[in-house]
Formats: structure tokens, C-alpha cells, sequence
């Protein structure tokens, strides 16, 4: 099944980011797309999870259109179906790290997965304020909270930039377990070349186009 299209995306703010990218995405498959900085990763990211529209082309989800869907099925879509892990954190600040995962539960109807929080690392820390963990910590917090959403496609941003070398790979491997796991997809941003490979499909946002590097 087709999780991802985008068609002949085009995006300029006071200068031309890039044009015509095309992009699919499918069940259980994962694209990581590099670049150096300012080429238009996040940037392309942001239209492809429907936070950002863009000047030209079309990017549809499972098959539907997304400038086409109303208001209220586009929410609908965002709340379940999408997994956000972006280098800010966006955490419930006031909250301990355990209400942040029970907000996200709450709202998807899911259960908290505690050999998740395990493997995170975070077990131990799940009562204490977001506040008082560190950046890792709270990174690995707001991964959990994404996965107990249990979303079709994931959406990542530089994941890895507060975390050591070993946890960073572990937490990868949690990613790809989840994707072959649930039949999702996921589209990874990073400047980790060799976590890179690691995707299916690898491409390289260069010269204002997106190339197919393996």
C-alpha cells in the first residue's frame, strides 16, 4: 500500500528551495533523505507531514489528496496516523514525563508500552518532571510518546543529535522494528550518513532536486 505521494513539489521562501521533487512512500518501507544544511530538508519534511503547504505540487496520504481533505479529516489523519520526532521536543513542560505519555494514550486510545519504555531507558525516569531530564531523556520521552500513538507513518527529524552513539542506534533499531512491525512507513531526515544507509531508499536533496543516492 502507497502510505506517501508527493508530485512535483515545489517550495521557495525568499529564494527557490527546490522544485518538482517527487517522493513515495510505502508499508514497511523507510526513505531517509540527506543534504547539508539550509538545502530544504526540514523544510521538505514539513510539507510531507502536512505542517507546511507548498507552492506547487501535491502531496497525498493513503491514497487522498491532502489540499482536497476537510478540516476535519486532515486533523483526524494528523492526530492518528502521523508520528512527529523533530528536534525540538514539544513535551508538556509542567508535566512529568509519565502524564506526557498518558496525554498521547488518551487521545489515540492506546496503551502505554512499558517494554518500550525500557528499551528507551526511560522506565526509571517516567515519574519525573520533564523539566528536571536531561535533552537525551527527553528526546527518548518524546519518541515514546509518538510510538504509543502507534501512527502509520513516522516523521523524523534528526532524531539521534542528543543522544550517544550507542543509545542514537538502539533507538534507530527501535524505529525499524516498528515500521516492519506495524506495516508503517517512515521518513527520516539527517545529516548521519550512515545512518542513512540504514533506509531502504536513500536520497540527496542537492542542487535544488531530490536524487536518488541507493
Amino acid at each position: 500500500m502507497n502510505l506517501l505521494s508527493a508530485k512535483n513539489l515545489s517550495h521557495s521562501f525568499d529564494y527557490e528551495l527546490f522544485n518538482d521533487i517527487s517522493l513515495d512512500l510505502q508499508e514497511g518501507e523507510s526513505v531517509a533523505i540527506i543534504g547539508i544544511s539550509g538545502s530544504g530538508k526540514s523544510t521538505l519534511l514539513n510539507i510531507l507531514s502536512t505542517l507546511l503547504k507548498p507552492d506547487e505540487g501535491v502531496v497525498s496520504l493513503f491514497g487522498e489528496d491532502v489540499s482536497g481533505m476537510s478540516k476535519k479529516r486532515l486533523s483526524q489523519i494528523k492526530r492518528d496516523e502521523l508520528g512527529l520526532v523533530f528536534q525540538s521536543h514539544y513535551l508538556f513542560k509542567g508535566f512529568s514525563s509519565l502524564e506526557n505519555l498518558e496525554i498521547a494514550a488518551i487521545l489515540s486510545q492506546q496503551d502505554i508500552d512499558e517494554n518500550l519504555l525500557k528499551r528507551l531507558k526511560i522506565d526509571k525516569v517516567i515519574n519525573q518532571k520533564v523539566t528536571e531530564l536531561s535533552g537525551g531523556q527527553q528526546q527518548r520521552v518524546s519518541i515514546a510518546r509518538v510510538l504509543t500513538k502507534q501512527p502509520k507513518i513516522l516523521f523524523v527529524d534528526e532524531p539521534t543529535g542528543n543522544l550517544d552513539k550507542l543509545t542514537a542506534n538502539e533507538v534507530m533499531d527501535i524505529f525499524f522494528e516498528y515500521i516492519k512491525e506495524r506495516k508503517a512507513g517512515m521518513v527520516l531526515v539527517t545529516h548521519d550518513e550512515d545512518l542513512a544507509h540504514r533506509c531502504d531508499n536513500v536520497y540527496k536533496l542537492i542542487d535544488k532536486a531530490l536524487v536518488r543516492v541507493s
